[in-house]
Order: C-alpha cells, then sequence, then structure tokens
C-alpha cells in the first residue's frame, strides 16, 4: 500500500490537484475543438456558407474518431488509474500497452473506411446537392489525418494519467496551433479553399501524434515502464476496457446520431420554409462547434478529475472523491452560465463570426436557434461529469445510461416528433426540454450513488 500512501492523487488537496489535471485537459479538448471551429471560421470567411455547410456534413467523421479515442483513452486510463490505487503495478502496465496498440489499430481502420466510403456516407449525412463537391474534397483529406488525432486525443488521456497532464495538453496544443498558423495562408493568399482547410488540420494532427509518440517512446509511461511484451493486446484486459470506456464512446456516438438526424430533419423542412435547406445546415454546423467549445471545458473538467476519481475510489478514499465531484460540478456550472449569457445576448455576433457575409436570413435563423435551442446551456455540465464520474469508480453501467440519456433517450426523439408540431421551430424546443430530463436523470442517480458510497475511508475504518 506504500505506493498508494505517498502518491499525490491520494494525499494532494483536492484544491490543488483538480486545477493540474482540469486545465491542462480543458486547453487540450478546447484545443482539439479548435480544430475544425478555425477551419469552420476561415473557410466560412474564404469559401462562404456551402463550405461550412461542407464541414458541417463532415463532421460526424470527426465524431466517430472522438468516440474511438474516448473509449480506449478513458477506458486504459480509468483501470490503469484504478488498478495503480489498489497497488496492482503489473496489471496496471499490461493495460497501457493493450490499450496503446488496439487505439492505434483502430484509428487506422476509421481513416480507410473515411476514405472509401465518403461518398454514400456523406449523402447519409445530408449532403445536399451543392454542398458534396465541397464535403467530399474535405473529408478526402482530413481521412489521412483521422488515425493519427485518434491517437493523440486517445493517448493524452494516458500521458495525463501517467501523472503528465501539462504534456498532454502541449502535444495537442501544438497542432492547433499549427493548423491556426496554416489556414489563412492555405485558403486566402495561396487560394486553396476548403482543400487548404484540411491541409492545415492533417499537418497539425501529424505535429500533435509525432509529440505523444516522442513521450511514450522517450518514458514508456514513467509510472509503471511498459516493455514490448505489454504492447501485445490482452483480451481480459481489453473487456475491461471497453466496459470503462463505453460511457465516453456511447456519448460520442449518440452525438453522432444527433447530428446525422439534424441534419437530415434540418435541410427537410428547411426546404419548407424560409430558410431553404442550406441555411440551416450551416447555421446549426456553427452552432454546434461552438457549443462544443463550451462542452470542452465541461468534458475537459470531467477528463481531468478521472485519475482523482479512479485513484481515490480504488485506493478506498471516499471523501476525497466526493469532494472532487462537488468542485468540478461547481467549477464547471459557472463556466456554463457564462456561456449561456453570450448565447442569449450575442448570438448574432458569434455567427458572424464565421461567415460576416450571410444574408438576413442566415443571421435570424442562427439567433433563435441560439436563443432556444441552448437555452438550458447553464446545467448542461452536470451529465458528461456524472457520466465520467461513475466510469471512473468502474460503475460503467451507470456512466453509459448518463451518456445516453439527453442525446438517444430525449433529443433525438423530440427532434423527429416537435417538427411535426411547429415545423422547423420544433427542432429548437426539442434542445432545452432534453437538456431538462436529463439533468433530472443525472442528478437522481449520483444522489443515490453517494448515500450508497461508505462514508467513512477504508484507511480511517482500518
Amino acid at each position: 500500500m506504500e505506493p498508494t500512501r505517498s502518491n499525490p492523487l491520494g494525499t494532494a488537496p483536492i484544491g490543488r490537484l483538480l486545477p493540474k489535471f482540469a486545465i491542462p485537459s480543458v486547453i487540450a479538448f478546447l484545443v482539439t475543438s479548435l480544430y475544425n471551429i478555425v477551419d469552420q471560421i476561415f473557410i466560412g470567411q474564404g469559401v462562404g456558407y456551402l463550405g461550412n455547410a461542407a464541414t458541417t456534413v463532415a463532421f460526424p467523421f470527426v465524431t466517430a474518431s472522438t468516440a474511438i479515442a474516448l473509449l480506449m483513452g478513458i477506458g486504459t486510463a480509468a483501470n490503469f488509474n484504478l488498478n495503480l490505487g489498489a497497488g496492482r503495478r503489473d496489471t496496471a502496465r499490461q493495460v497501457a500497452g493493450t490499450g496503446l496498440t488496439v487505439l492505434a489499430v483502430l484509428g487506422v481502420c476509421l481513416g480507410l473506411a473515411a476514405y472509401f466510403l465518403r461518398a454514400p456516407l456523406l449523402t447519409f449525412f445530408a449532403a445536399t446537392p451543392d454542398v458534396f463537391p465541397y464535403a467530399m474534397t474535405y473529408t478526402g483529406i482530413i481521412a489521412f489525418g483521422l488515425p493519427m488525432v485518434t491517437f493523440t486525443t486517445g493517448a493524452s488521456n494516458m500521458i495525463r494519467a501517467d501523472g503528465s497532464p501539462a504534456y498532454s495538453m502541449f502535444c495537442t496544443l501544438s497542432g492547433a496551433v499549427l493548423n491556426t498558423i496554416l489556414d489563412p495562408i492555405f485558403i486566402f493568399p495561396l487560394d486553396m479553399g476548403v482543400d487548404g482547410g484540411a491541409l492545415a488540420t492533417v499537418l497539425g494532427q501529424a505535429l500533435s501524434l509525432a509529440l505523444a509518440l516522442g513521450y511514450l517512446l522517450r518514458t514508456k509511461i514513467r509510472t509503471v515502464p511498459l516493455t514490448r511484451a505489454d504492447l501485445r493486446p490482452k483480451a481480459r484486459l481489453l473487456k475491461d476496457i471497453f466496459s470503462l470506456g463505453m460511457a465516453p464512446f456511447f456519448n460520442q456516438i449518440a452525438m453522432l446520431l444527433v447530428q446525422v438526424v439534424l441534419n437530415n430533419t434540418l435541410t427537410y423542412y428547411g426546404a419548407q420554409s424560409q430558410y431553404g435547406s442550406d441555411i440551416p445546415l450551416a447555421c446549426v454546423g456553427v452552432i454546434s462547434k461552438v457549443n462544443i467549445l463550451v462542452l470542452g471545458f465541461t468534458i475537459g473538467i470531467s477528463q481531468g478529475c478521472q485519475p482523482i476519481f479512479s485513484f481515490n475510489y480504488g485506493a478506498g478514499k471516499y471523501s476525497r472523491v466526493r469532494e472532487a465531484y462537488r468542485k468540478a460540478i461547481i467549477v464547471a456550472t459557472l463556466i456554463c452560465c457564462v456561456a449561456f449569457l453570450c448565447f442569449q445576448l450575442f448570438p448574432r455576433q458569434i455567427a458572424g463570426i464565421f461567415d460576416s457575409s450571410g444574408s438576413q436570413l442566415y443571421f435570424q435563423f442562427s439567433e433563435r436557434y441560439f436563443r432556444i435551442f441552448m437555452l438550458m446551456t447553464f446545467v448542461n455540465a452536470v451529465q458528461p461529469i456524472t457520466s465520467n464520474f461513475f466510469t471512473s469508480i468502474g460503475k460503467a453501467k451507470k456512466g453509459i445510461l448518463i451518456s445516453l440519456t439527453r442525446q438517444v433517450l430525449f433529443l433525438i426523439p423530440l427532434i423527429l416528433l416537435f417538427p411535426l408540431l411547429w415545423g422547423i421551430d420544433g427542432v429548437m424546443y426539442a434542445g432545452p426540454i432534453a437538456d431538462t430530463a436529463a439533468l433530472l436523470v443525472a442528478g437522481l442517480l449520483t444522489w443515490r450513488e453517494m448515500r450508497r458510497m461508505p462514508a467513512q475511508d477504508k484507511l480511517q475504518a482500518v
């Protein structure tokens, strides 16, 4: 038990640990989101709303990449820290090796599927005839970067769990900085359009991958150094990784389903409205990216808490688990309240960042969508943090349930039902109702879990 007693995750004050792990995680997740946001801004300014619509219909590929990265990254990191907290160092080492190898294989498979199947998939994702050529070009290039960003995002969780949150952040940040520098160069002076935005993204992802591999090859996981034998996947450990990674994975898959249903619903009902089919598709892409930027804070905080939750729960230090959860919810909710005020007060200005030359109908739809669909933004921190909390303490089924509540159980049915009653406005009303229902489910399950968790720490009981 000596490693458990001396590890800072089990001894340092929560108020010091939380920013140490959460801030780099937040920055890393925000930077990952910025890849797509920066592309959307420069493509929107250089190509117009059809270019923005192209990135919208291509975005499910990025969501699938994030889903795989979190499945393996969170699942591996949570199992790694749980075993480390319980003193099982050999198992922790084998978990890390298995997770990293399978992560690389799945990333390559996704890239191949995106490249060779992009035509039928983009049609399924609701690409209109005007948008389709842009989307084909954009997706054909970013397909080469999908294996790289998948591995980097997943491996960053492992690097963070190894006690190096700052380096984990640096890996992602460096690639995003390069992408931001190259985007305007490729799109404007070189006049490469959507090709330039996609190429800048891939080059940035390549840099991030090189840095992540550099850490893994240099340190071989410094907490419990890996051997070559550890990199051979082990089925029994893979099952454990999947079980704890399923909650964030299903959450991303649910987001992908929402994107597909939303795109198709908006194009169908948009064609029957004054907006047409392309304006709602472009607007919802912009607003979704902005929302993902906000979610970057909450998801980043939840991922930063994962080593703290897992290690202390594995070590039986339940009071520290409660304290970390409470402080994470408070901080993330304050951030969401700021986002809520921005969405309600400045929707036109936010939409204008992505396409300042948009029509009056473009801005009219954007303003309504921001103010109605995003009405409950101030409570949106609870679901991702609570889902990751249950996953981190080894209760994957509850984590999966919470991850599916908003998107699958509530939002998708409402998106399909409400437009039958109110047309395209029905899509907007579905958002705040789904958010409220998901909040109630997450709150109830958390309250019950906190009551069940032993009131006394194991070490105190002994």
